[in-house]
């Protein structure tokens, strides 16, 4: 099984990014938190691997830090009902360390706010990770460089249908995400927003 890839960056979309690992391109999915830490294109990364085997594919999911990762395997392993796809949606909504806050300190009401999270499912994954994440130490940071800066003079409306799109593979019902992003284009007025910034700017919205 990949346990890691380190290569040059050769695509860094919103939800997956390719790694060149000499001359051979591997596609990963991460959540938020990593892309936030992503280098420039053509910069060299390293991304901490879960790869998930199903019937039909082989998926390679990535991670900033050894945190993030082991946070994504305690979803995925120890919370029934809670597949990959959820558990990058927490990651992209939480921060390690406020998610395992949320679980230890039982604080339901910030948990049923990621999208995906009923109050059941809350309930469920205070009850079966409350003495887990103590294993996982939230307060480390990943050294990479912050996310390449969005094409500039760039009409704004590709970088909120990219934001749109995003929102929608995280789980958001796509008129809704829409509305939220139209919003923050009239308020952000004549200033250029890029999709990740409206992606954040949308994810508080959506979650509060």
């Amino acid at each position: 099984m990949i346990a890691q890839l380190s290569g040059k960056l050769a695509v860094c979309d919103l939800t997956e990014v390719v790694v060149d690992v000499h001359g051979v391109g591997y596609a990963v999915t991460v959540p938020l938190s990593t892309l936030d830490k992503m280098p420039l294109l053509g910069e060299q990364v390293t991304l901490l691997i879960h790869t998930h085997v199903r019937e039909d594919a082989i998926v390679l999911y990535g991670f900033a830090s050894k945190e993030e990762r082991a946070l994504f395997r305690l979803l995925i392993e120890q919370v029934s009902g809670i597949g990959p796809r959820l558990a990058l949606n927490v990651l992209s909504c939480m921060s390690v360390e406020g998610f395992c806050n949320a679980i230890s300190g039982s604080d339901l009401k910030a948990l049923a706010k990621i999208n995906g999270i009923g109050k059941r499912t809350a309930e469920r994954m205070v009850v079966e990770l409350r003495d887990k994440v103590s294993a996982v130490a939230p307060a480390a940071a990943f050294g990479g460089a912050a996310a390449a800066a969005a094409s500039q003079g760039g009409a704004l409306s590709r970088d909120a249908q990219d934001a749109i799109a995003a929102l929608s593979t995280l789980g958001f019902k796509h008129d809704i995400a829409t509305k939220v992003i139209q919003k923050l284009c009239e308020e952000a007025g004549k200033q250029s927003l890029s999709s990740e910034a409206l992606i954040r700017k949308a994810l508080m919205v959506l979650n509060s």
